[in-house]
């Protein structure tokens, strides 16, 4: 998928204005370098939550999941972006309304921690209306995506489910995946996930 983003960010507050690179706590400067570094620190801070699941409190918790996901690279890890984003020229939340979505999206992991663990498709149903909430929220600069695969996987747990939205041997899971958050498609998204826990 082409990484079609734009920010607006004036005063360059992730980025350096000169090579375009996200800064970073090892100065790197070169953009695949930084992939290649993020890459690794983010495969073993994942591996790290898998044998040690957080509890979901409440949608903050998406915070302390970003903090864990990326603290080896990036000084923002687990903050809220400064910066509005846009992709394909459609807008996430604006900055002004984080007060507002971070609430609401409590009230819907409250309604999910109510539907009975063996009613699969009513779960499913609430997993994919809080990920496009989630997705829309866009709550960082980077690490979006991998941050609220995590934590639709520990909310699943909370229910005795198994849930990778990303499996290494399954490409079409993950473009599905892709599909539904990029679309804001609701029923791709409820329908994939009733697919694989």
């Amino acid at each position: 998928m082409a990484n079609d983003y734009s920010y607006v960010d004036p005063d360059y507050t992730y980025t350096d204005p000169k090579t375009g690179v996200m800064r970073n706590l090892a100065g790197i400067t070169d953009h695949d370098t930084l992939v290649l570094v993020e890459s690794g620190a983010f495969t073993k801070r994942i591996k790290e939550l898998r044998a040690k699941p957080l509890k979901i409190k409440n949608a903050e918790t998406l915070l302390t999941i970003h903090k864990h996901l990326f603290q080896d690279v990036y000084e923002w890890a687990g903050k809220v972006r400064t910066v509005e984003i846009s992709k394909s020229g459609h807008a996430f939340i604006s900055l002004g309304y984080f007060h507002r979505a971070f609430p609401f999206i409590d009230t819907m992991i409250a309604d999910y921690r109510t539907i009975d663990k063996n009613d699969k498709p009513a779960l499913a149903q609430k997993l994919a209306e809080i990920l496009d909430h989630i997705n829309y929220l866009h709550p960082f600069r980077e690490g979006n995506g991998r941050t609220q695969r995590e934590f639709l996987r520990l909310l699943a747990l909370e229910k005795g489910l198994d849930l990778d939205l990303n499996p290494p041997d399954n490409a079409e899971v993950y473009e599905r995946y892709m599909s539904g958050t990029i679309n804001g498609d609701v029923k791709l998204l409820a329908e994939l996930i009733r697919d694989v826990i």
